[in-house]
């Protein structure tokens, strides 16, 4: 898509709102066009040469009505402007995200989270610019044209002077364009490496102070902003010799034009009104020359964003960025937003359209039966592409109500497993049926009601404990009260001053390891699913809590079907059925008495001689 194309369909997303702002923008740039003409009556009344009868005293007036009128103009203009900017803003930013929450969690983006929220920020606001100084050219424009038609007729070889200079603003604008693209991709990269830093340390300074690396961080720190102060430099340095030689070019032809008008007024060609017009208007047309050159700096800017944010989607076409949605207005309830939907096939098919999934989404979508009757897993295969190390030809069955649990020693794939089962990991190999239907798309099928899933790492925001567990979701008919009670956390709900309003801290650093899992737990809880996946969940609970866990699950989620990561025996005991995995394979698998026979890996595990994460 070239960048014609991508400033092309970002007009075409409100083209109401932008046909408006553009009208208000060209009143505003038009607007000189009377005041100069009043300009010119005025003094040519001091000389008695003007050609209306109108008195000094209403020529004042009228240029006074007109600042007037300009300057409401001018705020109504700020309005829509704003608002169309926003809305493309929006438009992009939504489109990304959107397309980064529907991929495996492990491929989400291409390069780090600090690099990331710099092409969120840096790189839609100068998509933003360029499409909102577009509206600019095209009001000087049209000034431009009236007033050229005006000066013509006054003397054409001094308006010829006033345009000369913009020959030479577009030649000087074109010649630079490979490199000011090439310092503003620089710049833009690294501005993302220092925030990509910056929140390596917010993020790791318990780690930083226990190695005792304080100074290290702070050397590479001050060598990236380093880098990033030359790259800016470079980049500011050739935007301000292009706005210099835009601006120079511009008073250049201003001392010719005021040379030559002198001229002409000494030898009675020139009236006084007409100077007045003529320099009035030069104002106007000399910022128009100015402006239209930052144009073309900010449309060849604007290829470097477009190129950037185009990098965040990996391989999926570009018009991705520019794909109509309707912001701000309220969307159907989707399960990936947390909300309970309708299990109807047809509500399955309006949300699939809803979000333009493609064929294998809609595929997935509209499998007629939400209950859950028997999960089918075969040749579930997955390896990292950097160590090559996952699992392989994984095969799995789960039928409703039924206690399953994967165990094994460390790095044996079991986290691997689930998150690839869920689509968070993109599988290389294996099919997927549910109730014997095939599953194409994991990623937008494993999710709220078909089935919630409570990570090995619970991921808990600054926030109050209740909006860490909704997470947005309606609490409705006591779903709250019930996942509270099955996670085991009315009791420590007692102990926080605020309850539920208790503000957990970054990533929970209020709470305790088990508080933290179980507030984690309440969060998949609440969103009544079919099939419940743990990884890991009981790990930092005591033998206790762990065991009013797994029977209050069982009591309150009645035909809970359940897939366990763990090595607790509490879990290994209630199991239905025990996969054993080593080295990314099922070594064996089984009930825990049979594995105890059979299986020398399984009895290390349930002896405590290796655990398990």
């Amino acid at each position: 898509m070239s960048t014609f194309s991508y400033m092309w369909r970002l007009i075409r997303y409100r083209p109401g709102w932008y046909v408006f702002n553009a009208l208000v923008w060209t009143a505003i740039y038009l607007m000189p066009i009377v005041p100069g003409l009043v300009t010119k009556e005025f003094f040519d009344s001091l000389t008695g040469d003007a050609a209306t009868g109108l008195g000094i005293g209403a020529l004042i007036a009228l240029l006074i009505g007109f600042a007037l009128a300009r300057s409401a103009t001018v705020y109504l203009g700020f309005i829509t402007d704003v608002s169309f900017r926003f809305r493309m803003g929006m438009l992009l930013r939504r489109n990304v995200l959107a397309h980064i929450l529907q991929r495996p969690g492990a491929r989400a983006i291409p390069g780090s989270p600090g690099e990331a929220i710099s092409h969120f920020r840096d790189d839609v606001d100068q998509s933003e610019e360029a499409v909102s100084w577009s509206v600019d050219v095209f009001g000087m424009t049209c000034f431009a044209v009236v007033s050229c038609f005006i000066l013509l007729r006054i003397d054409a070889e001094m308006t010829t002077l006033v345009f000369l200079p913009l020959v030479i603003v577009i030649v000087a604008a074109q010649l630079a364009t490979t490199r000011l693209q090439k310092y503003r991709a620089a710049s833009r990269e690294s501005t993302a490496k220092v925030t990509e830093a910056i929140s390596e340390m917010f993020g790791s300074v318990q780690a930083i102070q226990v190695a005792g690396a304080e100074h290290r961080v702070t050397e590479r720190f001050r060598k990236l902003n380093d880098d990033r102060r030359k790259s800016m430099l470079k980049d500011k340095l050739m935007t301000e010799a292009l706005g210099s030689i835009f601006s120079n070019m511009v008073n250049l032809g201003t001392g010719l034009i005021l040379l030559l008008a002198g001229h002409k007024m000494r030898g009675g060609e020139f009236t006084v009104g007409d100077f007045s017009l003529f320099v009035y208007y030069l104002t106007f047309v000399t910022q128009f020359i100015s402006n239209f050159g930052n144009f073309l700096t900010y449309f060849k800017q604007m290829t470097v964003a477009k190129d950037r944010l185009t990098g965040l989607l990996q391989g999926a076409p570009a018009q991705v960025l520019t794909e109509a949605n309707t912001l701000g207005e309220k969307e159907p309830e989707t399960p990936a937003a947390g909300r309970q939907t309708n299990a109807s096939g047809r509500k399955e098919r309006e949300l699939a359209a809803n979000r333009g999934a493609n064929s294998a989404g809609a595929q997935s979508a509209n499998v007629e039966d939400e209950r859950l009757e028997r999960l089918d897993v075969s040749g579930l295969t997955y390896r990292y592409p950097e160590t090559g190390r996952g699992i392989e030809d994984i095969r799995l069955h789960l039928r409703r109500g039924s206690f399953t649990v994967v165990t094994g020693p460390v790095g044996s794939g079991k986290t691997t497993l689930v998150r690839t089962l869920l689509g968070l990991l993109p599988q290389d190999a294996g099919t997927v049926l549910w109730n014997g239907s095939e599953v194409d798309d994991a990623g937008h099928f494993f999710v709220p009601p078909r089935s919630a899933y409570s990570a090995q790492s619970p991921r808990l925001y600054s926030d109050t404990l209740r909006e860490n567990i909704l997470l947005g979701l309606e609490d409705r008919d006591g779903q709250l009260e019930r996942a509270l009670h099955t996670a085991v956390l009315e009791e420590d709900l007692r102990h926080f001053r605020d309850g539920l309003g208790t503000v957990i801290g970054p990533r929970g650093v209020k709470l305790s390891g088990g508080q933290a899992q179980r507030t984690a737990a309440a969060r998949m809880l609440v969103r009544d699913a079919e099939l419940y996946v743990f990884d890991d969940l009981s790990s930092a609970l005591d033998v206790e809590t762990e065991q009013k866990l797994w029977e209050r699950l069982f009591g309150d989620r009645g035909e809970a079907t359940c897939l366990v990561v763990s090595h607790r025996k509490a879990a290994l005991a209630r199991a239905d059925h025990i996969l054993v995995l080593k080295d990314g394979r099922i070594e064996a698998e089984g009930t825990a008495e049979k594995l105890l026979e059979r299986s020398e890996s399984f009895r290390r595990l349930w002896h405590g001689d290796e655990s398990g994460s």
